[in-house]
């Protein structure tokens, strides 16, 4: 018996998981799948991304649906266009022995018109992002009326993008549903927050431990300059020929400035981010995809959901403020059971986010040096002694060739030749590395008795200026208008066009945010964004303890105690 059978999926399924290769269920499909088959049990999977949870969730409401009844009967959400399609892809793959299922991608950057459509001529599942599925609802397009199961996917990175409303909407919506299913590779108290709310006793299964992170991750980290990151990164990826990966950066303009560097190198690499059409999007995702890409470079928002086989490698360009977001990152390599590097490019201050991380993943980081030039040039070198040692020439064309190479290399030595192939290959890169700079930098310890959360900077009760040059400014925005730590932060940075070694603390409320920024550059962030709408909202930023004069304050003589504080 197939032991996909033996979790009690009926032969068309089977048949479908067999085609594809599969002979053996991953632990969470295991653990999941008889519980789903009952239908009327609500369920929590937590496990990592790439432990083939669509099959966990897929392969019952296959089986539990009726292709007769040409209605939404299962509703899928999750976070993102590229996981939309992705899961809609593989459920069709598994209903391929299962007759009359249709399942329905819905999401946004793609025409409405042409969904509504395909909604109306019948499906039983219907995978959505949120934005879009209650753009569906307010429209009357879609009836979630007879849905009989939700399934919840990506749930913490739902949350983390802040579609929290948006989920209550939708539970609040199918409230003939008989079970709800939600998958998460975390379980932060937002998470916790649904399951409370919505579910009746649901069954939880755990594969590892919570918030922990893949055991087949290998996490490594450097201590650099905080100047010295570009020609670290550079070097990192001249490290590891053959790497196939992805670089994770906090700002649209960071991805775009480094991928145009890269790329005037001689890299294959682009830049995924926000300000991409959807059109330019799938191209790049394509490319990456079909490995004619060898890097992509993109912004946490922008990767949202991104599940492509075989990555080697993720670096970090600079460590996310939400630390959950890491394992979100480290997510993408060693997946489907092989194993991944995520490499961490780090300042001295940050080195309390590694014990920090260490702690949420329970697994340890090695601090690595970086390579030498004289490293890098010789792990290029044999890679390509490799490469060249590896080359098939059974083909038999080249014995056409072979006499006329003997002859033109007849006064040549074995020894010259190879050395002639090895200038050819290398003497640009040879002379790139010569002399390179150590960008090794002191790692900095950290009293244990300092605060982890400032990384060991002044104690969390004391907001005045700080004495090393940050001034603190207010904005009246905060965790009710979406924004979470590390997506406020790349929203400002973007549009101050700073980068983020200009900041400091952040303390963020309901409405409102204190930010530390250098007083450098203090002016130009409230010039750039003091004034600006956001949702329909004037945004309003300024000085919260004085020391500090606005642009348009310059020339008056004003002491800064004597302006009205913003709090």
């Amino acid at each position: 018996m197939n032991l996909f059978e033996s979790l009690g999926l009926n032969e068309n399924i089977v048949k479908s998981v067999e085609a594809l290769g599969f002979t053996e269920p991953t632990a969470i499909q295991e653990k999941a799948i008889p519980i789903l088959l009952s239908g009327t049990t609500d369920f929590v999977g937590l496990a990592q991304t790439g432990t083939g949870k669509t099959a966990a969730f897929g392969l019952p409401l296959l089986q539990l649906i009726q292709a007769a009844d040409k209605f939404p009967q299962a509703l899928i959400v999750c976070p993102t266009r590229e996981l939309c399609l992705q899961i809609t892809n593989d459920i069709t793959t598994f209903a391929k022995f299962s007759k009359g299922m249709h399942i329905e991608a819905v999401y946004g950057g793609a025409s409405i018109v042409m969904q509504i459509r395909n909604l109306k001529r019948g499906v039983q599942i219907v995978v959505a992002t949120p934005g879009r599925l209650i753009d569906l609802i307010e429209r009357k397009a879609i009836d979630l009326q007879k849905v009989k199961y939700v399934v919840l996917d990506e749930a913490d990175e739902m949350l983390n993008m802040g579609f929290r409303d948006d989920i209550d909407f939708v539970l609040k919506n199918t409230i003939n549903r008989e079970s709800t299913w939600l998958f998460s590779a975390t379980m932060p108290p937002e998470v916790r927050a649904i399951s409370k709310n919505y579910m009746t006793q649901p069954k939880e299964i755990t594969v590892g431990k919570k918030n922990s992170g893949n055991a087949n991750i290998a996490h490594q980290y450097f201590v650099v300059p905080a100047q010295h990151r570009y020609e670290v990164l550079k070097r990192v990826i001249d490290f590891n020929p053959g790497m196939y990966g992805i670089i994770f950066t906090r700002t649209k303009a960071d991805a775009q400035d480094i991928a145009e560097k890269l790329s005037r190198s001689g890299y294959d690499i682009e830049a995924l981010h926000g300000d991409l059409t959807q059109q330019q999007r799938d191209k790049v995702m394509g490319r990456f995809r079909n490995k004619t890409l060898q890097l992509l470079i993109a912004t946490d928002v922008a990767a949202r959901g991104i599940d492509v086989d075989g990555i080697t490698h993720v670096i970090n360009f600079e460590l996310p403020d939400d630390l959950e977001v890491y394992t979100h990152r480290s997510g993408r390599t060693a997946r489907a059971g092989k194993s991944g590097i995520c490499i961490s490019i780090c300042h001295s201050r940050e080195l309390y986010k590694i014990r920090s991380i260490e702690k949420l993943i329970n697994a340890s980081f090695h601090k690595l040096d970086v390579p030498s030039g004289s490293d890098v040039c010789r792990k290029q070198f044999f890679h390509f002694m490799d490469k060249l040692n590896a080359v098939d020439i059974s083909n038999g064309e080249y014995e056409n060739y072979l006499p006329d190479l003997i002859k033109k290399f007849e006064n040549v030595s074995k020894e010259e030749v190879l050395q002639r192939v090895a200038a050819l290959e290398f003497n640009q890169f040879l002379k790139y590395y010569n002399n390179a700079d150590d960008l090794n930098s002191k790692e900095i310890r950290i009293p244990r008795n300092e605060s982890r959360e400032t990384g060991g900077r002044r104690e969390r009760g004391s907001y005045n200026r700080r004495d090393n040059g940050y001034t603190r400014l207010f904005i009246n925005l905060g965790t009710k208008d979406g924004f979470y730590k590390a997506s406020f932060l790349q929203f400002i940075l973007d549009e101050s066009n700073l980068n983020k070694e200009v900041l400091g603390k952040i303390d963020m409320r309901d409405m409102n945010t204190w930010v530390e920024v250098d007083q450098q550059n203090a002016g130009k962030m409230i010039k750039s964004l003091d004034g600006k709408k956001f949702n329909n909202r004037i945004i309003r930023m300024n000085e919260a303890d004085g020391g500090f004069k606005r642009p348009s304050d310059e020339g008056r003589r004003q002491h800064s105690s004597q302006r009205k504080r913003a709090y």
